[in-house]
């Protein structure tokens, strides 16, 4: 609901933002945020998706979801943010730890008001 788009879209901009995180987490990082998700949601942050941390920014990492989906870019953005607002809301603790491996405008994403 928080992203606007219909149920399916919202499924694949949720696969495709987990499985660009775990591009862009540490393996120990992604793995925790793994443990706090349901069974369904777990497969895309596995192990052997994260071959280590790489560093990239919000353009990118929106840019990586969009071709993972086929979303323009304005789309993909607030739906990563919709993503992040559900992530946070659901993980707590473990959330934070996440963005403390995310870039500052990464994190100013989820507090963002557009």
């Amino acid at each position: 609901e928080r992203s606007g788009l219909s149920r399916q879209e919202a499924a694949d901009v949720t696969r495709a933002t987990l499985e660009t995180l775990a591009d862009r987490l540490s393996g120990g990082e992604a793995q925790d945020l793994a443990a706090q998700l349901p069974d369904g949601l777990r497969e895309y942050l596995r192990a052997e998706r994260n071959k280590g941390a790489k560093r990239f920014g919000l353009d990118e990492f929106v840019d990586r979801i969009s071709q993972r989906n086929g979303l323009k870019p304005e789309e993909t953005r607030t739906a990563l943010r919709a993503v992040f607002i559900t992530l946070r809301d659901t993980t707590g603790d473990e959330f934070d730890q996440v963005m403390s491996q995310l870039p500052k405008e990464m994190q100013n994403l989820v507090t963002a008001t557009f």
